[in-house]
């Protein structure tokens, strides 16, 4: 018996020990390092001068404002698509196999998707191709608002459909037999049962979409073209172009703590 107790306890160290040193040299070594980077200014001294120009920027402020709307309607429109889809998979008798077909985009690489979407939304893309052939002509379906956010959200919906297609299938359909027994009718039961037992699973979806929403770039770089520009494009900009590594390292603190009040609003109480 001590010996099985000493196996693990020392099973356990070696757990934590590899964990918290992932952890270490992963996450934590990074964020201190792309804050002392922010708190440096050109002549190499310790300052907040990034953080004052920053927030002394209209356009910083701008594209501030621009990330978190555009992250708010991907999110909306991902749950507007994500809540019926995983509620109606539930329902099916191979479930499982329907939501690995969802799960499967999530296999190909990002920037391999992105360029599938510049081909089918080109002038020369299919749907430019039906549409003429309905006589309503070519259109620029590139480079908008919307095109942006339709590919965002095809991206991210099977983030948001799996955790809450979980927490779907752990509620015991007991309680809905009941609620119909009870006189409720679907719609009724949908709401005053369902819905408020599926939340914590809609949370987080909507940190899973929410949270990388924020940080896009390379989406808006390709689909968006110059029209969408936010604080993701901001810092691809300032390491790979300017070379300006402390106020893009200022931009990434703001965006992580964005992204920290997202996950305070959206956690579980």
């Amino acid at each position: 018996m001590l010996v099985d107790k000493n196996k693990f306890s020392f099973t356990r160290l070696t757990f934590y020990s590899t964990y918290g040193l992932w952890l270490l040299l992963f996450v934590i070594v990074p964020l201190m390092l792309l804050l002392w980077q922010s708190l440096i200014g050109s002549d190499g001294h310790l300052t907040l001068q990034n953080y004052q120009t920053f927030f002394a920027s209209g356009t910083y402020l701008t594209m501030a404002f621009n990330s978190v709307w555009y992250a708010f309607i991907i999110t909306a429109v991902t749950l507007l698509i994500s809540y019926p889809a995983a509620y109606v998979i539930n329902s099916l008798k191979y479930k499982q196999l329907w939501l690995l077909l969802i799960i499967l985009p999530t296999w190909i690489n990002l920037l391999l998707k992105t360029y599938a979407f510049i081909g089918i939304l080109a002038k020369t893309g299919p749907i430019n191709q039906l549409a003429e052939g309905l006589g309503l002509g070519t259109h620029q379906l590139l480079f908008s608002d919307w095109s942006f956010i339709i590919v965002a959200a095809y991206i991210e919906i099977p983030f948001m459909i799996l955790p809450i297609f979980n927490l779907l299938t752990d509620i015991d359909p007991v309680l809905e037999q009941a609620s119909r027994d009870l006189g409720a009718n679907r719609w009724q039961t949908l709401k005053n049962v369902i819905w408020p037992l599926s939340l914590p699973g809609v949370k987080s979806g909507i940190q899973a979409v929410f949270i990388p929403s924020l940080s896009l770039f390379m989406v808006t770089r390709l689909i968006g073209g110059n029209r969408v520009i936010t604080l993701g494009t901001a810092i691809e900009q300032h390491f790979l172009v300017t070379q300006n590594w402390q106020f893009g390292s200022t931009i990434g603190v703001v965006l992580i703590i964005a992204m920290v009040i997202t996950m305070l609003l959206t956690r579980d109480k």
